[in-house]
């Protein structure tokens, strides 16, 4: 299965970068390949927020909707997905979020497999692309946040 991990240390809390990955209304104002997004439900379970979120995505020709089930915990700083309706046999990411010094450093993790051997040939290269470039969009997003509240 194709994972992707990388680790980032940004010159932002933990706090302000969670806040910002947990914003998930805003994911189309700034990741390119979001197409719309909604959500369907939200719970509290103690301080975590459980959401479910249908999500379009495309990139060039490819149009594919997914529903995920996206765990935000503030107190561990950590938000945990799950594609559970869609075109994935598995999706899961991963964000991890710790001090360092004067910074935060990102954890993030992705694992994925398309259902279709053929949308895993397709698509996979292109979805691949795009998972190399989300934290670039995340951290260029918190550069803009933090210019326009200067």
């Amino acid at each position: 299965m194709p994972t992707h991990a990388e680790k980032r240390f940004l010159p932002y809390t933990p706090e302000q970068v969670f806040d910002l990955v947990a914003d998930i209304e805003r994911y189309p104002e700034f990741l390119p390949w979001v197409v719309a997004l909604r959500i369907k439900s939200r719970a509290k379970e103690g301080a975590r927020e459980i959401i479910i979120a249908e999500m379009a995505v495309g990139y060039r020709s490819l149009r594919e909707r997914y529903t995920s089930r996206v765990v935000l915990d503030p107190e561990a700083r950590t938000i945990d997905v799950v594609a559970i309706e869609g075109p994935f046999h598995c999706l899961e990411n991963h964000w991890r979020f710790t001090p360092e010094g004067e910074s935060a450093k990102i954890d993030f993790r992705v694992a994925f497999e398309f259902s279709s051997k053929l949308l895993q040939m397709a698509a996979g290269a292109a979805f691949e692309k795009v998972l190399m470039t989300m934290t670039d969009a995340f951290e260029a997003r918190a550069a803009s946040l933090s210019r326009s509240s200067a």
